[in-house]
């Protein structure tokens, strides 16, 4: 079953159980990615999906920060709902170990020393993880860290 597919049902789903918050945040995900399947014309694959996702995801922390420093609370309490609704069709998050595991093993075969091979190590590091949800910001702190 395609995301879209998936997507479609979970909306009749939500129609059934009337649950408006949740299926206002399931059309907007199908809006999403029908507009960029357009806009390139071709299907999409899973890795786009996935990255269309993570930036609804994005967009979404950063509305919570803005309407958390306006005194919103109310609509960042909306905007974290809709967060959870989202990751539900994303994998699981990395653990802060498995990415530590693939930034030592990718500073070992780069053999970078130092900030200048930053950019080595994070493109290995990004080929170790491809198809896999990953906090890109711990992965540049890691590695930051480790190349000191």
């Amino acid at each position: 079953m395609t995301l879209l597919e998936r997507l479609q049902a979970e909306m009749v789903a939500a129609m059934k159980a009337k649950a408006e918050a949740r299926l206002g945040t399931l059309r907007m995900m199908k809006s999403a990615l029908k507009k960029h399947e357009i806009d390139a014309m071709k299907p999409l694959d899973e890795a786009v999906e996935q990255q269309l996702l993570t930036t609804l995801i994005k967009q979404r922390r950063e509305s919570v920060e803005m309407f958390r420093k306006g005194g919103r609370e109310d609509l960042a309490v909306n905007e974290e709902a809709e967060i959870k609704v989202i990751e539900g069709f994303m994998p699981e998050m990395l653990s802060e170990d498995d990415v530590r595991a693939a930034v030592d093993a990718a500073v070992a075969e780069t053999g970078a020393s130092g900030p200048k091979g930053m950019g080595l190590v994070m493109k290995a590091v990004k080929e170790k993880l491809t198809g896999k949800r990953v906090d890109n910001k711990l992965v540049s702190d890691l590695v930051k860290a480790r190349l000191g």
